[in-house]
């Protein structure tokens, strides 16, 4: 796999891209993360399929955005359609989770020009934005000033207070390593401070743009393959299987013991969904 900069209208994303052949999976992780959420799950499919994971301006990137950039989820899921076609990338599988998976749908009301196929995994959705307790703490945080936000987020440098419910304690059963390196570039970097409260301000001004795009979401013709966390405690997995129903070619899949960031808790599985997802949705 290698790591590539690329430079887009709001600035420079970094990317990760394990090149081959085989299905294009195009992977969004969620706020406070970057793309080594992915890094198990592409592990696993990146004998058959092509893994472009990059790190969006959600508040563990690498560079600051433009001043003038549009953070806000609309704006940042138009920069991923922008990432696609400098790429050329076409008829990706488009992924997300957490976040991710909002941007997904965002890009999907938009008429995702570019993707044949989508995968939600345990994912903003509908009324759930900002997502439960976890969401609502973050975007709260967000009221305060960058200087002050980078105070409250160095409380995580603590494995006990990331470990709570209101940080990444619901999150994840068995990511920690990975939660502890996501909040860094907050911590040591005051552009990206800047950025992530840009973000978490424009979030908390339209907690109802989930709901207007499930109105648009059965257009949606092609396949959708959502993946539900059995027991997650900030997605409701309801949510999963309302998002299933209303995709005409959805399909549920339910996976045990892992929370919302599956990719972290059961990448195995995960790998062995999409796969199975990838190959079926080819042979129609």
């Amino acid at each position: 796999m290698t790591t590539g900069e690329i430079e887009l209208s709001a600035g420079t994303l970094t990317y990760r891209d394990t090149g081959g052949a085989g299905p294009v999976l195009v992977l969004l992780h969620g706020l406070m993360m970057d793309a080594s959420l992915w890094d198990e799950t592409i592990a696993e499919l990146a004998a058959d399929h092509r893994c472009v994971a990059p790190t969006l301006p959600l508040g563990a990137h690498r560079h600051g955005m433009r001043a003038d950039a549009d953070l806000s989820l609309p704006g940042v899921a138009r920069l991923v359609v922008e990432f696609l076609d400098r790429l050329d990338l076409r008829d990706v599988v488009l992924v997300g989770n957490d976040t991710g998976g909002a941007l997904v749908q965002l890009v999907m009301a938009d008429g995702a020009a570019r993707v044949a196929a989508v995968v939600l995994v345990s994912c903003d959705a509908f009324d759930n934005f900002p997502p439960g307790l976890t969401g609502r703490t973050l975007v709260l945080s967000g009221r305060l000033p960058p200087r002050l936000f980078g105070m409250f987020m160095g409380q995580m440098r603590l494995r006990p207070l990331r470990r709570m419910p209101v940080a990444f304690g619901w999150l994840t059963l068995r990511g920690d390593a990975a939660t502890a390196r996501w909040i860094r570039p907050v911590l040591e970097r005051p552009e990206i401070r800047r950025d992530a409260v840009h973000t978490l301000r424009a979030a908390a001004a339209d907690t109802g743009l989930l709901l207007a795009a499930a109105e648009r979401l059965p257009a949606f013709d092609r396949p959708a393959l959502v993946v539900w966390a059995r027991d997650d405690r900030v997605m409701p997995p309801e949510h999963g299987r309302r998002l299933a129903a209303l995709l005409p070619r959805g399909r549920l899949v339910e996976i045990d013991d892992s929370y919302t960031l599956v990719p972290l808790d059961r990448p195995t599985e995960l790998a062995r969904a999409i796969r199975e997802f990838t190959r079926s949705s080819a042979a129609t």
